[in-house]
């Protein structure tokens, strides 16, 4: 007999909060992992004069990493993921989208296609904010700074690719 996933009310709130944090960070990391030459990348890059210093990055996602942890633990804490199925799905699938940007990117060197992909990470972003806010409003006020960096990141991901054709 399979053993019963434990329900929300079963598990310590904070518990589920390091949780939602321990996803976020390690999609942090997955996501680092292909980012590990950024800086240097980065770099080589023919940048607009509005693109932010390569230090910058780091402190910015982690923020917003956690802005997100916390976000999604809210949602959560509404009635776990029996209640919250769809939206904390919808959130895992744009976190996933959010490390597959990092690989595309800086590792495999696609400025279309993680352009594209970027878009895609947009919508989804927005969408799971929208999603949020009929469960729980500030958790998705949490997430529209990181919509915002996302829509920042997207045109500098354009400006780059179509200033970079030989390195993007």
């Amino acid at each position: 007999m399979p053993t019963p996933t434990p329900s929300r009310a079963s598990i310590h709130p904070f518990l589920g909060l390091a949780g939602w944090v321990l996803l976020c960070f390690a999609a942090a990391a997955i996501g680092g992992l292909a980012s590990a030459n950024a800086p240097e990348f980065y770099k080589q890059l023919i940048r607009p004069t509005w693109a932010p210093p390569a230090w910058l990055f780091g402190p910015v996602w982690s923020l917003l990493y956690a802005m997100m942890a916390v976000s999604a633990w809210l949602v959560w804490t509404q009635g776990g993921w029996a209640k919250a199925k769809f939206a904390l799905s919808l959130f895992v699938v744009q976190l996933a989208a959010n490390v597959l940007w990092s690989w595309l990117f800086f590792a495999g060197h696609l400025g279309a296609v993680a352009f594209a992909e970027i878009v895609l990470l947009w919508l989804l972003i927005a969408g799971n904010a929208i999603v949020f806010w009929r469960i729980h409003r500030f958790a998705a006020t949490l997430l529209l700074p990181y919509l915002l960096w996302v829509s920042f990141a997207a045109v500098l991901n354009f400006a780059l690719w179509q200033g970079n054709p030989s390195l993007l």
